[in-house]
Formats: C-alpha cells, sequence, structure tokens
C-alpha cells in the first residue's frame, strides 16, 4: 500500500567566512563608448556567477547589463579573488565590484559636474546618462562624459578596489566569536509517497523558500535552487559510494553510482524572500551550497511522517526504509 507524508525542514548558513582573510578585488573601466570592462578573478563554474557580477556593475554605473565586458579568472590580468567557495562569491566579490565601479563612476561625476553647472554629488548614473538629480532632462551621455574625462581632463574612468568582510578572530578558549559576516535562511517542504510492501521512496513535490537577500537575477537564483534539490534528492535516496571488505570502493563510476535524473525530479515550487542586507552589493547575499541543506532532512521528515519509520543513515533506499518497517511492525507486534 502507498502511503504519502509530508516532511518540513528548515536551515540557516553563512556566507563567506570572516575567521581569516577573505578578499575579492576588482578593475571596472569605462570606455569612450560607454560600454565597461569589468576585471575578476572569478572563475565561471556554471553557477551564472559572471552574468550576476555584470548585473552589479551595470546597475552601479547606470547602463545595460549587455554593455558590461566581463574579464574572467586569468591571473595574467585580473585582480585577485579568494575563489568560488563559501557560497561568497556574490556577496564579497560582488561589493568589490560596487566600490571599484563606484570609483569609476565618481571620475565621471568630476567630469561632468563643471559641463552641468552642479557639485559631483548632485549627479546620478541612469539610463547609460550622467544627469542632474531631480532634473533629469539635463544630463549628458556617459560616452561622452567618459571621452572628455579622458581627452580634457586627463582622467580616465578607471576604478580599482577590493572588499574583505571584517576579519574577527574566534577566542581560543571559548571558541566565541563572529564567523561570518552574513547569514541566509531557507525552509523545504517535501511530499512523498512511500510503498510499505516495497519501501520504495517517490519525491512528489519539493517546496522550497529562501531568503538570499536582494535577488540580483531571480531566474539564475530559481535556477540555482532547483540544481540544489536535485542534489539533495540524490543525497536523500540514491547515492551512495560503496566498498568491499578491503576499503575497495566498487562503484567508481556512474555506471554505478546513482544519480537522480530529470525522470527522478519531484515538481518543484520556488519562492524568494526579498529580504535586502545592507552589507551585500545591492543587498544581495548569496544562495550557492545552501539550496541543497535542507532537502534531504525534509525528505527524511515526510518518510516518518507517511510511515512512522526514522531512516537516520543515508541514502534512504528502498531496503533500508522496508528493514525500518519490518523492525517497527515487529516491535508492535
Amino acid at each position: 500500500m502507498k502511503k504519502t507524508g509530508k516532511g518540513i525542514a528548515c536551515m540557516w548558513y553563512p556566507i563567506g567566512f570572516t575567521v581569516m582573510a577573505n578578499p575579492s578585488a576588482a578593475t571596472v573601466k569605462v570606455n569612450t563608448d560607454g560600454t565597461a570592462t569589468l576585471l575578476t578573478g572569478t572563475v565561471e563554474t556554471g553557477q551564472g556567477a559572471l552574468t550576476v557580477l555584470g548585473q552589479i556593475a551595470a546597475e552601479t554605473l547606470g547602463i545595460a547589463t549587455d554593455d558590461v565586458h566581463v574579464v574572467s579568472g586569468d591571473t595574467d590580468t585580473t585582480p585577485m579573488d579568494t575563489g568560488a567557495i563559501a557560497s561568497r562569491t556574490t556577496y564579497v566579490t560582488g561589493n568589490a565590484i560596487v566600490r571599484a565601479a563606484e570609483a569609476a563612476r565618481q571620475i565621471l561625476f568630476e567630469a561632468a559636474a563643471p559641463l552641468l553647472n552642479v557639485k559631483p554629488d548632485q549627479l546620478e548614473a541612469r539610463d547609460k546618462k550622467i544627469q542632474v538629480l531631480g532634473f533629469p532632462s539635463r544630463f549628458l551621455p556617459i560616452s561622452k562624459v567618459a571621452q572628455h574625462a579622458e581627452t580634457n581632463v586627463g582622467k580616465p574612468a578607471i576604478g580599482s578596489s577590493s572588499y574583505n568582510p571584517p576579519t574577527v578572530e574566534m577566542d581560543p578558549e571559548t571558541g566565541q566569536g563572529k564567523p561570518f559576516n552574513t547569514y541566509v535562511y531557507a525552509t523545504q517542504i517535501a511530499e512523498v509517497e512511500v510503498d510499505d510492501e516495497t519501501g520504495e521512496v517517490v519525491v512528489k513535490r519539493i517546496v522550497a523558500v529562501h531568503d538570499c537577500g536582494q535577488p540580483i537575477n531571480p531566474m539564475l537564483v530559481e535556477g540555482q535552487i532547483q540544481g540544489g534539490i536535485s542534489m539533495g534528492v540524490g543525497y536523500a535516496l540514491q547515492e551512495e559510494i560503496l566498498f568491499d571488505s578491503q576499503g575497495k570502493q566498487i562503484n567508481p563510476n556512474l555506471t554505478n553510482y546513482i544519480m537522480p535524473t530529470s525522470l527522478d525530479m519531484p515538481e518543484l515550487d520556488v519562492q524568494l524572500v526579498d529580504n535586502y542586507d545592507p552589507t551585500g552589493p545591492h543587498g544581495a547575499k548569496g544562495v550557492g551550497e545552501p539550496t541543497a541543506v535542507p532537502t534531504a532532512a525534509a525528505i527524511m521528515n515526510a518518510i516518518y511522517d507517511a510511515v512512522g519509520v526514522r531512516i537516520t543513515t543515508l541514502p534512504a533506499t528502498a531496503e533500508k526504509v522496508m528493514t525500518a518497517i519490518l523492525e517497527k511492525n515487529a516491535q508492535e507486534a
């Protein structure tokens, strides 16, 4: 007989680390055609980081994302980056890019101010223009301001900066301190179907609600959450490294190391909590690793809700679930 159950799991997760230095640096150059070049040491590993970092630069400069050319991961030309680890890229590298873009933008303001007969702090960058605050009809194209800064003022619009979250050492005696500068939060709810005659578990639906600060690119965030859930489903039900009595792995390739495919994925409902973080770039925090944290726990709780057994070692294979059900029935008898 197939029984259904629902389970919930909540998590919090740190972004970056502060117990030791964790810097990123960036350089932003505004070109005379109104485009910009961003130099960052960040390496794209498929998470969409370069798209988001380009968006952050574009938002700060008041230009389109398509107008930002990102040069990344080249130690000959790009500045230092700690790495795509600890779900830190959007938060730490993004902050460095905001600072670098603001430095370049300030040069544009200083060049445009005399031409518009205002002070630099009375200007803003928006819609590819340098315009007077409150008077958008008084403006100059960013391309012309960048050219004026180079050819007349003699100061090209180039900004370089870095960001390192406050480094707070841990107390060696108590272990207390502030190991991280910000945190993300999430709740996931899983609905499963368990066959109490075979132990087979099928995940029917997962609802995932994540707080990642201000989402810079909601579609990329949703995609990362979906990918993390896929990893969580594999961790919960399928993926297991097996060894023989001599300690040799007996499933060292993908023909017998089982991972979820698209056919194994449940219905997904992903929701984002817009929770602006004042310490992040344009309010953003991060979303990478936390996406996979609560999934297995929610599924295990759903199995318990369905058939009343706790699975405490993963993966929850049909054999494990069936064994637990038989033991439960024997104890009840």
